[in-house]
């Protein structure tokens, strides 16, 4: 019986025959290989994955936080986050230029359509904004504290300034205008009905002025009644409109100085519920006390949240624990303190347009910087032994 056919494939060098299988499989990885490194090298992306050094000016957008963003007087930049974002592009020779933003808001936004190409400040991890833009490895630990007035001013004119930021002082002078129209109209109406009234006009003045502050303060006259029954009555009109005052000026001036005590009672998160705080503008403290029902004003920056907090438009400041400290160690003449724990743990990274080349290698350096102790240097260098 004679043997199947088989067929058989020889080497061109004649050497050792192969099967048409293998061949086919030969040719087959030598094409792909040959297409990949093609696409590898006409294809942008790969290209920035090999290299994320662009051929362009990298624009950096940072919002000035001291001592994470601090503006120098030569109109440069300077802090911790600069620090760190320079050192890493140096060591990956990045140009760039940076470009300042006036709330974290317009930052994570300029970062989510790509107007920037990184945000560099203590910009906060949180799963919102991980949904839109990209984040680095953490490079610093935070979380959120209360800064207060660290002790009341002067007695006599905290009550002053709990008056006009309630508005009673405005109250007050429609009252002395009041007084003063009633003095000069009972000056007139007694020179001309009390033959017994004082002639000269200095002297009339200060008889009616004397009669129209004893109704406002007591609620009492001792001038004698010219008209018989509808004298009375209009005594009576006066002496109720004397009463009404008296128990305004007391309730309002009673009111300002409970408030200007409970004012420096805060110590802690749980004594914020019932007053107003303020919060920077699309910060997390301003989602934090949102979500708590704490009645916040939003501001753009520490300073005109300092201002608010001292001219008694807000009870407290919550923001980020080290930028209250920073400010508060930076600004002893102000007399603020920072109060209570921690609360709110978060961790700070660098910001990127999403799929940005350049997440994966600056996360790198971050990790060399924090394993070499680069990273810890830098925290020394703003903050001391103590974060």
């Amino acid at each position: 019986m004679s043997r199947p056919h088989v067929l058989r494939a020889f080497s061109p060098a004649g050497g050792a025959a192969t099967s048409p299988r293998t061949a086919w499989t030969r040719m087959f990885q030598t094409c792909f290989a040959v297409t990949f490194l093609m696409f590898c090298a006409i294809h942008p992306t790969f290209a920035q994955a090999t290299d994320p050094a662009p051929d362009r000016t990298l624009n950096i957008g940072i919002y000035v936080s001291p001592p994470f963003v601090e503006s120098s007087p030569g109109g440069g930049y300077s802090g911790m986050a600069i620090d760190l974002w320079e050192a890493i592009a140096a060591r990956s020779n990045l140009p760039f230029q940076y470009a300042p933003y006036p709330t974290f808001r317009a930052l994570v936004e300029a970062t989510r359509t790509g107007e920037v190409d990184a945000a560099v400040t203590n910009l906060t991890i949180t799963r919102g904004r991980a949904e839109v833009i990209s984040f680095t490895q953490p490079w610093f630990d935070a979380g959120l504290r209360i800064m207060v007035p660290r002790e009341p001013e002067g007695g006599f004119w905290s009550v002053i300034g709990g008056l006009s930021n309630a508005g009673h002082l405005r109250a007050y002078a429609w009252l002395l205008f009041v007084i003063a129209v009633a003095t000069i109209g009972l000056t007139v109406f007694d020179r001309k009905f009390d033959p017994e009234f004082p002639r000269r006009w200095r002297e009339g003045m200060a008889e009616s002025f004397h009669h129209v502050v004893s109704i406002a303060t007591s609620g009492r006259t001792a001038r004698k009644n010219l008209f018989g029954w509808a004298g009375r009555i209009w005594s009576a009109i006066w002496m109720v409109c004397g009463v009404a005052v008296i128990a305004y000026i007391t309730s309002s001036v009673t009111s300002v100085m409970t408030a200007v005590s409970l004012t420096h009672g805060i110590n802690s998160l749980s004594d914020l519920p019932g007053r107003t705080v303020a919060v920077f503008s699309g910060s997390v403290a301003e989602e934090y006390v949102d979500d708590l029902g704490i009645a916040a004003r939003a501001y753009p920056n520490i300073d005109d949240a300092v201002a608010a907090l001292r001219r008694g438009a807000v009870d407290a400041i919550v923001a980020d624990a080290p930028i209250l400290e920073h400010f508060v160690y930076s600004h002893t003449e102000q007399k603020l303190a920072v109060v209570g724990n921690l609360f709110h743990p978060d961790k700070y990274g660098f910001a990127f347009p999403t799929d940005s080349p350049l997440q994966t290698s600056i996360t790198l350096d971050i990790l060399k910087y924090r394993e070499d102790g680069t990273l810890e240097a830098l925290r020394r260098k703003y903050f001391g032994q103590a974060q």
